[in-house]
């Protein structure tokens, strides 16, 4: 069936979804659009109509051709009229406009272009029943006959700047969406203006001081007076490429490490915030341009409004909401209490806020994230703050969970956040998943429902993680995977609904996966443990991780987490956590003795799990042993004197999280436990500056010797380097298993 014949049908009319009815017998008091397939309405533009109001005309034409096959034509001296009019309205705003029908004229009236513009593309969707659910054509019915009763609709956006991550020049026009096309730089610059490659060599104190070190890879000294000309002179040059450009960022890096030193440690503390030294700074920063906007962030450890100093009028503050609970509203949230105090603060000091707020799990973009519910009232309550330009971060560009209806939801919420959106997602989902509307439509709300039952928090950074009674718990999350498989099946003779379909149950496959690798060898794991301490993976798990991936690559899927993780490199990744697990060697099952003990963070610190065969992926949190700020030291007895030749164990490197390679691995033997020998060892071949998450083997092989114990010892940086913004923090360096290999193999 063509999804067009799925859609049902709303009427927008000031955020008030309702049925559109085909003409009634009363239709003749209604203007006449089109009648069998012709019309004699003529259009009407200003006079030297400039182009975007003449191309808002040709998509109005090419609509009403698309749905009812009727040409518009020139206005004649009589005869009905479709006009498109620029009016002198201040109440409309830049962004608002009027649809008024009567039986002899329908006019678009507004007072930009770019009003103009919003009132063709809600004209197609109130009033001819048009579709834009994704970046894919739009849906436009056949109507043949369109008369449309006389009214009259007002609409003015309560957010000036309304904005997604989407490049979509289309979507973005249809859905009357914003860009940062006016930024000539856009937020966490102080790396771009003062670049560290370039300075911090020659003149560290430019940088951080962190703990007694200046570093490169923090923020910038505020209060060194080179450091103010040196940003001044690289806006200018910028500014001078790009003068069109009205709005330019002054902004912290995107990590934290502020300056600690005397004078900017006295502006943070005069003023009760970090803000304090980087809003003194952007504001003189402004002085200097009194005819652009010079926009910061208020973002992680600047959120908090400083006291005694407030912003240039030309100082745009970007205050982002990313350390946020999304399981409740944020106004009733407790534990988002400081961020609400943070808003009205900000609110009190300045109007020129910009609100980032963020709606995707940036740490699992594919996983099941119930934040649906919360999307309305977090808008109303920025709007009810007096917060006029808003930027909803996450979906568009990273494909998360359900990112097409999230991006239509918000879309229509930044244009009115009163909106009834319990109709917009009916409509929605009738729309674009056909016969599977219904399944999917109970998987949102029975998830949702679980969320709010459980009280459980929702993080930006979450994991789909398995709990007793959690909305993820196994038996709930089978529950979504066979209603969406139903939901599949409703559409097998529908392969655009049944694509889409699929791609909406690939966040439950993803669950699914990453509880049973959570799980191992425990209750709902991918492994089973044999007597002899191997272990086996079941059967489903390959073609399920097969089903996954596949899914993946034909939706576009480039990603699985913000910073990486391609759909096939996590096909390479579990393969090797299923296949290296179920490889058995010489050490499992094995006593180990840790000196000194693992930190009880990860894994509970059980030396057990050097010697499970169980092997981590990407993430330390998972199957990883940590060690943080010490050498890593451990002891296996094998049971019996046997020829030794080789020992492996895998380090994982993640310097955003403090977690570095060992610089050495070394074994030593021995056949009684009390004298040992050297046997070898091994240099890192990582950089410590290499970034994202690293899985490198070390492994050192030798003739071999015979032995009951085998002593591996990973040698740490024990603190973090002056470079990295743990200056003078413990260091980590974590391991998943240790490998001994016997000749010949046991």
């Amino acid at each position: 069936m063509p999804i067009a014949r799925h859609l049902v049908f709303v009427l927008t009319a000031v955020g008030v979804f309702a049925a559109f009815a085909a003409p009634s017998a009363h239709a003749a008091e209604g203007f006449e659009l089109a009648r069998d397939g012709r019309s004699d309405v003529g259009l009407v533009l200003p006079d030297d109509a400039p182009a975007e109001i003449r191309a808002a005309a040709d998509t109005l034409r090419r609509y009403v051709r698309l749905v009812s096959g009727a040409e518009l034509r020139e206005a004649p001296a009589g005869g009905p009229r479709l006009v498109l009019a620029l009016v002198d309205d201040p109440a409309l705003g830049p962004d608002g406009f009027r649809i008024r029908t009567r039986p002899d004229t329908l006019t678009l009236a507004a007072a930009t272009a770019d009003g103009i513009r919003h009132a063709v593309y809600t004209f197609l969707e109130s009033r001819l029943g048009c579709r834009k659910y994704d970046t894919g054509p739009p849906v436009a019915p056949r109507r043949p006959t369109v008369v449309l009763p006389p009214g009259d609709d007002v609409q003015v956006p309560r957010f000036t700047f309304r904005m997604q991550d989407l490049k979509d020049p289309t979507y973005l026009a249809w859905h009357k969406l914003d860009t940062n096309a006016g930024f000539g730089l856009f937020v966490h610059t102080f790396g771009d203006l003062v670049p560290p490659d370039r300075w911090f060599a020659d003149h560290p104190e430019y940088f951080s001081l962190l703990n007694g070190h200046r570093m490169p890879t923090g923020q910038l000294c505020l209060t060194n007076p080179d450091v103010f000309d040196l940003v001044v002179r690289e806006l200018r040059a910028r500014m001078a490429a790009r003068p069109e450009a009205d709005f330019w960022s002054v902004s912290q890096n995107d990590t934290y490490s502020p300056c600690e030193c005397d004078a900017c440690r006295a502006l943070d503390e005069a003023a009760g915030s970090h803000a304090g030294s980087i809003l003194a700074f952007v504001n003189r920063v402004a002085d200097v341009f009194p005819d652009k906007t010079i926009s910061t962030l208020a973002y992680q450890y600047s959120r908090t409004a400083p006291r005694g100093i407030a912003p240039r009028p030309n100082v745009n503050i970007m205050l982002c909401s990313i350390e946020c609970d999304r399981s409740r509203p944020l106004a009733e949230h407790p534990g988002s209490a400081g961020f609400v105090r943070d808003v009205r603060a900000w609110g009190e000091l300045t109007s020129n806020i910009f609100l980032w707020d963020y709606v995707i799990q940036f740490r699992n973009l594919v996983s099941p994230f119930p934040n649906l519910r919360v999307l309305q009232p977090n808008l109303q309550f920025f709007a009810a703050s007096g917060l006029t330009a808003v930027f909803e971060q996450g979906l568009p560009l990273m494909h998360g969970e359900f990112a097409e209806l999230r991006i239509y939801l918000l879309a229509k919420l930044l244009w009115d956040p009163d909106i009834d959106l319990d109709a917009l997602m009916d409509d929605f989902l009738a729309g674009y998943y056909g016969a599977a509307a219904p399944f999917v439509r109970t998987y949102i709300d029975t998830m949702h429902d679980a969320l709010a039952a459980t009280g459980e928090g929702l993080s930006i950074y979450g994991y789909p993680l398995a709990s007793d009674d959690g909305h993820l718990a196994p038996a709930r999350v089978a529950a979504y995977d066979d209603l969406l498989q139903r939901a599949e099946a409703a559409v097998r003779d529908d392969p655009v609904a049944w694509r889409r379909t699929r791609t909406a149950r690939l966040p439950v496959l993803f669950a699914r996966l990453e509880q049973a690798k959570a799980a191992a060898d425990g209750r709902g794991g991918c492994f089973t443990r044999h007597a002899d301490g191997s272990l086996h993976l079941k059967p489903g798990y390959e073609e399920m991780l097969t089903t996954f991936v596949d899914g993946c690559l034909a939706a576009g899927i480039p990603r699985l987490w913000e910073h990486g993780t391609p759909p096939e490199a996590y096909r390479a990744a579990t393969r090797r956590f299923f296949t290296a697990s179920a490889t058995p060697h010489r050490a499992l099952g094995h006593r180990v003795v840790l000196d000194p003990p693992a930190s009880p963070k990860y894994h509970d610190g059980e030396a057990a799990a050097l010697t499970d065969g169980l092997r981590g992926w990407d993430d330390y949190r998972f199957h990883w042993l940590g060690f943080e700020g010490t050498d890593m030291v451990a002891t296996i007895d094998l049971g019996a004197v046997v020829p030794v030749s080789g020992v492996a164990a895998d380090f994982l490197q993640d310097i955003l999280s403090w977690v570095f390679m060992p610089t050495e691995l070394t074994v030593e033997l021995s056949t009684d436990g009390r004298t040992f020998q050297p046997a070898g060892a091994v240099r890192n071949t990582v950089p410590p500056e290499t970034g994202g998450a690293v899985v490198a083997p070390f492994e050192v092989v030798f003739a071999p010797r015979p032995a009951r114990y085998v002593r591996v010892t990973a040698t740490s940086l024990q603190t973090c380097p002056t470079w990295h913004k743990g200056s003078g923090g413990p260091a980590w360096i974590f391991t998943d298993e240790i490998v001994v290999r016997t000749e010949p193999a046991e």
